[in-house]
């Protein structure tokens, strides 16, 4: 009698050949059409940099340049962003200043030095620092003061001074906005006139 086969991977037939996938075929390199030419990398670019956060032209444009887009390319899509308001230096300067000052307490040196980092116009940088005037410069200043100065208490008199008024130095105050503010809240604590009058002109 004929013995039956078995088979490792089923009874009495051999496993068939995988076949070609019956799916539709992928489409060739030809078919899938030319590549995006680099006024459309660089407008996909500037979408995605702008999603969720404004930036200035000038970042926009190194951005561009440091993926390899043609500086002809870029300067037309960065062009027709400004146009259509995608892009609007003006009102990145305000909405900074107004951000930085009130969360960081910086004051109108500082800020426009960091603008001038990001390629703002110094017309425009001019016209968004000119929101804080000197009176509203002066309150934030002491207001950064008061909350420092009880972390100095302890230290003397002469290092008080030094460590706030260059507290206010780094946030781009005057030297004399600085001295007059840290002088006036440590006379309201306390201090002797006549002994910060011996210290802070050395400052």
């Amino acid at each position: 009698m004929t013995r039956r086969t078995e088979w490792p991977d089923g009874p009495g037939r051999p496993e068939r050949p995988d076949r070609p996938d019956s799916g539709a075929p992928s489409l060739s390199r030809a078919e899938q059409g030319p590549p995006p030419g680099p006024e459309e990398q660089a407008r996909a670019i500037c979408l995605r940099l702008l999603t969720g956060t404004p930036r200035t032209r000038k970042q926009l444009a190194d951005a561009l340049r440091t993926r390899g887009i043609p500086d002809d390319a870029a300067q037309e899509v960065l062009s027709r962003f400004e146009d259509v308001g995608l892009i609007d230096d003006a009102a990145f300067a305000e909405a900074w200043v107004e951000s930085r000052h009130h969360s960081r307490g910086l004051a109108r040196r500082a800020l426009a030095r960091e603008l001038r980092t990001k390629g703002v116009d110094s017309a425009l940088i001019d016209d968004a620092v000119g929101q804080l005037d000197a009176d509203q410069e002066e309150r934030t200043a002491q207001e950064l003061v008061e909350r420092k100065l009880r972390a100095t208490r302890g230290l003397d008199r002469e290092k008080r001074i030094r460590r706030l008024a260059g507290m206010l130095a780094r946030k781009g105050y005057s030297e004399g906005l600085a001295l007059r503010v840290v002088r006036r809240a440590l006379e309201e604590e306390g201090e002797d006139a006549e002994l910060l009058e011996h210290h802070l002109p050395d400052l």
